[in-house]
């Protein structure tokens, strides 16, 4: 698996949060909720119990009985047959809520539907009848068969009756029987021909609210069959008008907050008091809104429609209808209103049979439908995403970056192992930056390595052809001579060319013999002041040719280790400063001292360090001697570096005033207290 589809799983997992966070809100949620529901039950009994205080005079509406809802009206509408300044009513869609809609004699027959509303003083009625075409009234035949409408009040068993007929659409006013046609101003309306019928909207004085009110739409029956009566009549005959009572509503609007509303219905389901108060919610312009609140709304309707989705169903309530059914709805939970507001409901019975309903606003409550929770929550989904999609972006740019230099790997060397090229250098600061500088050290180091190995095996070649031409020389005339000089002479120069030979091969297996002798090498605290001086004036009387001398003190200078490693040491770096010393050039060996370390070097003059292998020189079989030096394959230096390092030590070369200095820093003993 690549590292970019790891990253990509791993930052995956930084989803569940997001659904660890789910989970939160939606547990929070539903303990905000309940709490809101204990504290809408608390406030719905106390509202129960002032509205009863409010309606103990007034009457209950039995259930059962015959009612004419009447709305109430803010200002008169316009008697003129229509009902568009009717309340509900809509050019698009009309809500008016029609009462006692009814065929009559059959499915097909005429239909008779009414509405009501009142003011402080008059009763408005707009009655329909769908079906039929008026016949209007005659006045040279008044016996004529005609469409006419029968209004009687019952007060105190005192019953009135009125007469409403007219000869053509148009204005209209009521007659009293009684008195011989005599016309009743004040009750006046319009009659109007509608599509499929006719209306009349009438205004009447209000009845007493312990009176009933009737009317009756009768209209010829001759096309009957089999029929005696010759009229067809449709309309409620005695109903008790019903209708909202502001001075409940005013005291209602007192006890509820911003984003509730109230009902108070008769057993019946009949609203008689109906009280809301909008949200207090000032919603920004979209036109102010920054893109990152325009983000952080967007995320807002999201977690809204997301936790709605794990709520329960809310039921359905039309909050505009006259009439509630309150077997249907909850005793406490959640219900949606015709344009997709939910709210929570509660409901409590009063003492007399009749029903208090408060509802609450999801908006109001402290949860995640609130803006100000939401808020949090969407900006925190932002962020995750956010932090995500970085985190994607990084991967990916990490996962290119390491790509890149795979590539640039794969393509410096071939797949026999070969360096074609050097890497690109980097200017990245971090771990990937440090780890190409390293792979490029590396190709540069490997290449220097190949150079090397190149010209070892040609060293090799040479240095092994010699004796072995000898030998093979010497054995071939050893067989042709039969002279003991000539064969004492040729046995000598073969013998000569096999210790050569044993002399290189020693060479090859010098360092490894070396490391394996340091597991039993006793280490002991000597002077190395003494061991330096007189191995330096040994190298003097071996080698006349070069002018060796030591510089340092004489003794004092405490060091735990081996002086027959550290003699070897000296040994192979004074071997190394002969052969690039010129005759009676100067080697110098120098002993310094401080608090911790002890310096022991070797100066050599008229030489100088490469520079593409002054750092690898210690590294085995590496060698700057050209191929006219015999006998050296690169083996003293790591020799050197072996030794010092397994005195706790460190060796360093450099350039130093026409000449190369090679530098072991040896830890000190400290003097022993007397």
């Amino acid at each position: 698996m690549t590292l970019k589809r790891q990253l990509f799983i791993a930052s995956l997992l930084m989803l569940l949060i997001p659904w660890a966070g789910l989970q939160f809100v939606l547990e929070l949620d539903q303990a905000l909720r309940d709490q809101a529901a204990r504290q809408l039950q608390s406030q719905t009994e106390r509202t129960a119990g002032f509205a009863a205080e409010q309606l103990a005079e007034t009457p209950t509406v039995a259930t059962g009985t015959s009612v004419i809802y009447a709305d109430l009206l803010s200002r008169s509408p316009n008697l003129d047959g229509y009902g568009d300044d009717w309340p509900g009513y809509d050019e698009e869609e009309s809500r008016q809520q029609w009462q006692g809609t009814q065929r009559v004699i059959d499915k097909d027959g005429p239909e008779v539907s009414w509405q009501a509303a009142v003011d402080q003083t008059h009763l408005y009625l707009l009655i329909r009848v769908s079906g039929r075409t008026a016949d209007f009234f005659n006045p040279g035949n008044p016996r004529q068969a005609h469409d006419q409408i029968q209004l009687q009040v019952i007060d105190k068993k005192q019953t009135t009756h009125r007469l409403i007929r007219t000869q053509a659409p148009g204005a209209i006013n009521a007659i009293d029987p009684e008195r011989e046609g005599a016309t009743d101003y004040r009750i006046s309306g319009y009659w109007q021909a509608v599509s499929n019928g006719y209306q009349a909207e009438l205004r009447l004085p209000r009845p007493a609210p312990s009176s009933r009110l009737g009317f009756q739409v009768t209209w010829p029956a001759e096309r009957l069959e089999n029929s005696g009566e010759e009229r067809v009549s449709a309309g409620p005959t005695s109903t008790q008008i019903v209708t909202r009572m502001p001075q409940l509503e005013n005291r209602l609007a007192a006890m509820i907050a911003p984003g509730q509303g109230t009902w108070v219905l008769e057993p019946d389901g009949w609203v008689i008091a109906r009280q809301t108060r909008n949200s207090e919610t000032d919603e920004p312009e979209f036109d102010s809104l920054s893109p990152l609140q325009i983000l952080e709304r967007i995320s807002l309707n999201g977690l809204r429609a997301l936790v709605s989705f794990y709520q329960p169903e809310p039921s359905r309530l039309n909050a505009e209808t006259h009439r509630m059914d309150a077997g249907e709805l909850p005793s406490q939970g959640l219900v949606r209103h015709r344009d997709g507001d939910t709210y929570m409901l509660v409901k409590q019975s009063l003492s007399d049979g009749r029903m208090l309903v408060l509802e609450e606003s999801l908006d109001q409550l402290l949860a995640l439908s609130g803006s100000t929770l939401g808020s949090v929550i969407s900006r925190s989904v932002l962020l995750i995403v956010g932090l995500m999609l970085v985190l994607l972006g990084y991967a990916s740019w990490l996962s290119w970056r390491i790509t890149r230099l795979q590539r640039a790997v794969s393509a410096s060397i071939d797949d026999d192992g070969r360096v074609l090229g050097t890497l690109p250098p980097a200017k990245a600061k971090d771990e990937l930056g440090d780890l190409s500088r390293q792979f490029s050290q590396m190709v540069d180091r490997l290449q220097g390595y190949t150079d090397y190995l190149e010209s070892f095996s040609r060293r090799l070649s040479h240095e092994l052809k010699t004796p072995v031409a000898v030998v093979r020389s010497s054995l071939e005339n050893l067989g042709q001579t039969t002279d003991p000089a000539d064969q004492a002479s040729y046995i000598e120069r073969a013998r000569s060319a096999t210790d050569r030979l044993s002399q290189i091969l020693q060479g090859m297996s010098e360092a490894a013999r070396l490391e394996q002798s340091f597991d039993h090498a006793e280490k002991e605290t000597f002077d190395l002041a003494e061991v330096a001086s007189q191995t330096t004036l040994a190298y003097q009387e071996l080698d006349p040719v070069h002018r060796i001398h030591y510089i340092g003190p004489a003794n004092g200078c405490r060091c735990h280790g081996s002086p027959e490693l550290l003699v070897q040491l000296l040994d192979k770096l004074v071997d190394n400063a002969r052969d690039f010393t010129p005759a009676q050039g100067n080697i110098e060996v120098r002993l310094t001292q401080n608090a911790r370390q002890l310096e022991l070097s070797v100066f050599n003059e008229s030489s100088s360090l490469p520079e593409n292998l002054a750092s690898d020189i210690f590294s085995p079989f590496v060698s700057v001697r050209t191929g006219q030096q015999e006998g050296h394959l690169g083996q003293g230096l790591l020799i050197v570096r072996l030794i010092a390092e397994h005195h706790n030590g460190q060796v360093m070369a450099g350039d130093e005033g026409g000449g190369v200095r090679f530098t072991v820093v040896l830890p000190s003993r400290p003097r022993p207290e007397s």
